[in-house]
């Protein structure tokens, strides 16, 4: 092989992807392989695809078929890789397809890719009793007060890519929830916990690298720890993470309302460094439709647990995706979901219409909507979702709270995001400020305006 190899990294889809990608950079460079930036010349382009929904399957296939037009060899990895493999190498033959397998040996995977070599790209497979990561066997656990630094620990070192002072931390991989409509056990593999341990470490590096918050992924964090004979391994875990040095923020994503756990939300509310942030995955308000998706709760419970949040912090942070259109949804089920917006004022709320994923029990159920339908209902409920958000912000006006700093945007303004705004999906909040700041301070300050879902605030 040459001795300088270059390869270009294309992260598409959530954040547990952008760690994927940063372990494989780290394995690269370890191989010998020099990173390029997105769009610089490379001799590999290798995307990192998303598989989740019909239009991030089209991003990932155009991004692919793009970087073939640039004349670069290109190596597809991810779930839309995963869970078509053959199939995609077929329509696709301009990449090489590559599986979640392929990921500890990527290095020598890339230099048949440069060399021409082709690999037969795998046949797809169930891999819900499968670990998400092959091989990986699982470590014994250890108790983090007496796990010696690196000793029997599994953290994978990451190269980091984007920068910034806010970075994902996966806790864990895979999922062993059977909704009807999702598909993601079938391609990311069963439910995986990492040990607190390796996340500390992890954190510790992070840290390192100039990250003050730690956003929490997983494809379920309420699980966390059940794997390994823990329930309340998040909420103990928690602690740990936001007493690490250089952390100011530790927040976490994507709970299961139904198992979130009185315990926890004490933690998540009343632990200092810990966000009383709640993305929490209600899909809909209708127990009905609930039921079809095989999900428990209603409106009623629902509106429950956020009664719970705020009774111990009022100006929690809480955001959820809602699906409309599902197959079977009635004029009743939509009143409920609006019902359940108006009464819940959350501070985040994504609507998604329905769509048919491949070997889902949903696809089979009777009563889909037709796509005009749905695409209808979507923007009803859009419009709903951005007056909500746009009032519960405007409620905080007047309100202290602490935002961390991102970037200087000039004229004594900075952005930032507040607690209850995650990085990318949430808003921002503008500071004016007469003291300069810098990116990573942790500033508390006074709400003075709103614009839909971003605030405007001054420091003291």
């Amino acid at each position: 092989m040459p001795q300088s190899r270059t390869v270009s990294l294309v992260t598409l889809g959530c954040a547990r992807n952008e760690v994927d990608s940063e372990e494989l950079a780290a394995r690269l460079a370890a191989d010998g392989w020099t990173l390029r930036a997105e769009g610089e010349d490379a001799d590999v382009v290798l995307v990192n695809t998303c598989g989740f929904i019909q239009a991030a399957k089209q991003e990932s296939i155009d991004e692919l078929l793009a970087a073939a037009d640039s004349g670069a060899k290109v190596a597809a990895v991810g779930c839309l890789a995963e869970r078509y493999g053959a199939d995609l190498a077929e329509e696709l033959p301009e990449a090489q397809i590559l599986s979640f397998d392929d990921y500890g040996e990527i290095g020598s995977r890339l230099d048949d890719v440069l060399a021409g070599k082709r690999r037969d790209a795998h046949v797809p497979r169930d891999r819900r009793t499968l670990l998400p990561v092959a091989p990986a066997a699982r470590p014994v656990a250890r108790p983090v007060a007496k796990t010696p630094a690196g000793e029997g620990l599994r953290f994978r070192p990451r190269m980091r890519l984007g920068g910034g002072v806010t970075a994902p931390l996966k806790i864990a991989s895979g999922c062993d929830r059977r909704c009807s409509f999702c598909a993601i056990p079938t391609f990311r593999g069963a439910f995986v916990s990492r040990h607190p341990a390796e996340l500390l470490e992890e954190a510790g590096w992070l840290a390192g690298h100039g990250v003050r918050e730690l956003f929490l992924v997983s494809e379920n964090s309420t699980s966390y720890g059940k794997d390994l004979g823990n329930l309340r391994l998040l909420e103990e875990t928690l602690p740990s993470l936001a007493a690490v040095e250089g952390i100011a923020r530790v927040r976490v994503s994507y709970l299961q309302p139904a198992e979130v756990r009185p315990g926890l939300v004490d933690v998540m509310t009343s632990t200092d460094g810990v966000a009383p942030y709640f993305d929490l995955s209600f899909q809909h308000a209708s127990g009905p439709v609930l039921r079809a998706m095989r999900r428990f709760g209603d409106r009623k419970r629902f509106l429950e647990l956020i009664e719970l949040i705020r009774s111990k912090r009022p100006e929690a942070g809480i955001r959820s995706n809602f699906i409309v259109g599902f197959p079977g949804e009635t004029s009743a089920d939509l009143t409920e979901l609006e019902l359940f917006l108006s009464e819940a004022r959350l501070d985040a709320i994504g609507i998604f219409g329905y769509s048919d994923e491949d070997g889902t029990e949903a696809a089979s159920l009777p009563g889909r909507p037709a796509d005009e339908d749905i695409a209808r209902r979507v923007e009803e409920f859009s419009d709903l979702a951005e007056e909500v958000m746009a009032q519960r912000a405007a409620d905080r006006v007047g309100e202290i709270v602490e935002v961390l700093v991102e970037e200087p945007l000039g004229d004594g303004r900075y952005e930032g995001r507040a607690a209850h705004q995650a990085p990318e999906v949430d808003g921002i909040t503008t500071v004016v400020s007469a003291a300069a700041l810098s990116a990573g301070d942790l500033v508390p300050v006074r709400v003075t305006d709103s614009d839909g879902v971003d605030l405007v605030a001054e420091a003291p």
